[in-house]
């Protein structure tokens, strides 16, 4: 079972992430999170999926995307560090991301698709990691972070959004 990580094993801009990932088996968990988030947004029309709960704020596609696109580059992350790679990882920005890919004009099932791609990928590269694996630490975005930590971050990530998205939108 992965261990919930140190602090010493990450920045403290993913504290709140890493706090909202609850205690028990880790794969568990994202496969319960894939579960509600593909309920939640297979229930909404396309209609719907454009809301946004303020001007100036992501569509529910956008966030979905988000979400989608945050996995894949921690992903990668985790890839790239539990293999032992110490280059610095270069940090994105988010909002470059949702400005150039116009979600908004994407199918709602094909965003639904993608981020079940993206999770089960990433379900499937864990088995790949060892023990010793998960407690090794790289450089992303100019700060130390482990590769458990980064799991736990992929985790903790959507529940931030998918709380959002409960509270804001619907």
């Amino acid at each position: 079972m992965l261990q919930r990580p140190s602090h010493d094993e990450y920045s403290s801009y993913y504290t709140g992430y890493i706090g909202l990932v609850p205690d028990g088996d880790y794969v568990s968990i994202l496969n319960s999170q894939e579960k509600a988030l593909v309920s939640l947004f297979s229930q909404l029309t396309e209609e719907q999926a454009l809301s946004r709960y303020a001007p100036g704020k992501w569509s529910l596609k956008e966030v979905l995307a988000h979400i989608t696109d945050t996995e894949r580059i921690m992903s990668y992350r985790l890839l790239r560090i539990a293999r032992g790679d110490t280059t610095d990882l270069p940090g994105f920005d988010q909002d470059i991301f949702i400005a150039n890919a116009v979600f908004d004009e994407v199918l709602l099932t094909d965003l639904v698709k993608d981020f079940q791609a993206v999770r089960q990928a990433t379900l499937a590269l864990l088995p790949t990691i060892t023990e010793i694996a998960w407690t090794r630490v790289g450089t992303a975005n100019t700060f130390a972070i482990s590769a458990r930590a980064i799991a736990y971050v992929i985790a903790g990530h959507a529940k931030h959004h998918l709380n959002i998205v409960e509270q804001k939108y619907l």
